[in-house]
């Protein structure tokens, strides 16, 4: 397990801490003609091939990037301005399927997954830092992308579906909070959420902009909240 955490660090330095907005626009108009688009795949090889510390892993670093590759450059011709987030979305769960497969064929792991030691807390909690301050944003940024560009048309009061996510994304977190006996998270929530609500009585032009905000608020804070259940889940096997 401790394994398959690294190349998930890896994947994450490499798509998100290393790859610049220039690149990502270069590669949206060049598609496979880009030379960022290499460099990029290159990249997450060679970023395998350090936090493993291993050279004998070269094979697996290879087809990491091929792999990545293939998908990146699928998603390069297949998206369109609009549905960039749908895309983002697939693209990472396809590469993240890609490491687990991968993992599995170098590594045939067990299925009791990990045994405590400081080494493995220091690896999963190096990637769920990673994860909630550089991947999450920049996650959260790609689903709230389109509520981002309706901020901007007054034609209607309201965003789109904004009151049925941000209902979804309540009743998640009290389910959670219930079942983790964990009760003042809910008077948290709907602290919060007053303080927004009032904001919409007061000024209902601005009604757009607070559930923008509302939604962020909830994503950002679910985020936290399902990283920080799974390290503890981790570290406690």
């Amino acid at each position: 397990m401790i394994i398959l955490i690294k190349l998930i660090i890896a994947h994450f330095i490499g798509d998100f801490l290393l790859q610049p907005k220039l690149w990502v626009k270069e590669k949206e108009n060049r598609k496979a003609k880009s030379n960022k688009l290499y460099l990029h795949i290159f990249i997450h090889g060679l970023l395998t091939l350090l936090i493993l510390w291993d050279c004998n892993n070269w094979l697996l670093a290879l087809l990491l990037m091929l792999s990545h590759g293939i998908i990146d450059t699928i998603k390069l011709y297949v998206q369109k301005e609009s549905n960039k987030s749908n895309w983002f979305l697939i693209d990472q769960v396809l590469h993240i399927i890609s490491i687990l497969g991968l993992w599995v064929i170098f590594f045939k792991p067990e299925l009791n997954f990990i045994s405590g030691s400081e080494n493995t807390f220091f690896w999963v909690y190096a990637a769920a830092l990673l994860f909630i301050t550089i991947v999450s944003g920049i996650v959260m940024r790609e689903l709230m992308s389109d509520w981002s560009k309706a901020l901007n048309e007054s034609h209607d009061e309201s965003l789109n579906n904004a009151g049925k996510y941000i209902g979804m994304l309540e009743r998640l977190f009290v389910f959670v909070f219930v079942v983790t006996a964990n009760w003042e998270g809910i008077g948290f929530l709907l602290a919060a959420k007053s303080v927004f609500r009032f904001g919409d009585l007061k000024e209902s032009k601005d009604r757009k902009l607070t559930e923008y905000i509302l939604i962020g608020t909830l994503l950002s804070f679910g985020i936290a909240i399902a990283t920080g259940m799974l390290v503890l889940k981790l570290i406690s096997k």
